[in-house]
């Protein structure tokens, strides 16, 4: 369980980004957040992701607030985090397995990276990610070779083989064709189901959100201003993110 109390990030100029939210994350649930482009919708995937920080609030995981943990806490929580960008950064020259298997920075070794040094045993468990995410017959493809959406499921692989509890995606289906947004939703929500980890995807497309999220969070101004679960949202409610 992830609960976030009275989460505050100001910049130096003193504009407040994300202005005192309260949420919390149930293992296995698919968020959506949406509202208007500076809504805060990157500024809380990134705050959740501990990449920028806190200036004030708990960040609470199974009871520990990471925010007063140490260092060492915070690292072991991050390789626990996945943040898919919108444009995946992947091993260019490595095949689609390789970049599964080596791993995020945040997840693995800087040696690993590197090297490229895989265990055998550890195969098997990546071939099985690549057919869960549709793309075994490109396993041996590099990925400078790969398209827009089929890098988006090998980060998305990658991610998870590498134990990943808690997905962060900011905009996953910016870029793609309606049929591969369709595509990408279906898979984020599949892998949500079974594998048993919590999604949050920041999306500029609501309908997308209504149709395949089991919660929706609206952002305005940096503020949290909706919790909607397991149903659409109003004409009002729509009229308020605008």
């Amino acid at each position: 369980m992830i609960e976030i109390s009275g989460l505050t990030r100001k910049i130096p100029d003193g504009k407040i980004i994300l202005d005192h939210i309260h949420a919390r994350l149930t293992p296995g649930t698919f968020v959506a957040v949406v509202g208007a482009s500076g809504s805060g919708k990157s500024a809380l995937l990134r705050a959740l992701a501990l990449r920028e920080q806190w200036t004030s609030g708990e960040y609470k995981v199974d009871g520990v607030n990471l925010l007063d943990a140490g260092l060492f806490a915070k690292m072991s929580y991050r390789r626990q985090v996945a943040f898919l960008e919108q444009k995946p950064i992947l091993l260019e020259k490595k095949t689609a397995l390789k970049n599964v298997l080596i791993g995020a920075a945040e997840q693995t070794p800087l040696w690993r990276r590197v090297t490229g040094m895989i265990r055998n045993d550890d195969y098997m468990g990546g071939m099985d990610m690549l057919e869960d995410v549709g793309l075994l017959d490109k396993g041996r493809q590099t990925a400078e070779k790969l398209s827009g959406g089929e890098r988006q499921r090998v980060a998305i692989a990658r991610a998870l083989v590498h134990g990943a509890r808690l997905v962060l995606a900011d905009e996953p289906v910016s870029g793609l064709d309606p049929h591969t947004s369709e595509e990408m939703m279906q898979l984020l929500k599949k892998l949500c189901r079974e594998k048993g980890a919590t999604i949050v995807a920041a999306l500029h497309r609501l309908e997308l959100a209504e149709k395949f999220a089991d919660e929706i969070w609206g952002m305005q101004d940096g503020r949290l201003v909706l919790e909607v679960r397991g149903r659409r949202l109003t004409a009002a409610e729509k009229l308020k993110l605008s």
